[in-house]
């Protein structure tokens, strides 16, 4: 499920004529060292190296919306990230023996979900109280 959301929303931003994005060197540089990551993860042997890239690569995969979140925190929603905390969260609920293995990706998830709605909201109300937006 922790990409399904992302997939969805590019599917969608593909489709909406409304939709605004351009993507530049930076994500085209993020999308592929991702790649690599992925490929490197289907390659290894090892579970907690595997765990590793697969986390490198959505953080990969996530700087881009980060740092759009930054810079343009009217395009985005962070309170949109709850429901990815929430599905994250569940994944403990699972969680048989606490190794890097079971829980570093949910983890990472959280960490994320948390960053990107702290990130964005805080963002969008600094800058309304600064009246820049």
């Amino acid at each position: 499920m922790a990409g399904f959301g992302p997939i969805l929303v590019f599917t969608v931003a593909c489709f909406n004529k409304a939709a605004y994005w351009k993507m530049g060197k930076f994500d085209y540089i993020c999308g592929f060292v991702s790649i690599l990551a992925l490929v490197a993860w289907y390659m290894t042997k090892s579970p907690n190296v595997a765990i590793l890239l697969a986390i490198l690569s959505d953080a990969l995969a996530a700087l881009p919306t980060l740092i759009k979140g930054w810079n343009f925190p009217e395009t985005e929603n962070g309170f949109l990230f709850l429901g990815s905390l929430f599905s994250a969260s569940t994944s403990f609920t699972e969680v048989h023996q606490w190794k890097l293995t079971e829980v570093a990706f949910p983890i990472y998830l959280i960490i994320l979900s948390l960053t990107m709605m702290f990130l964005i909201e805080g963002r969008r109300n600094y800058l309304k109280h600064k009246k820049v937006l």
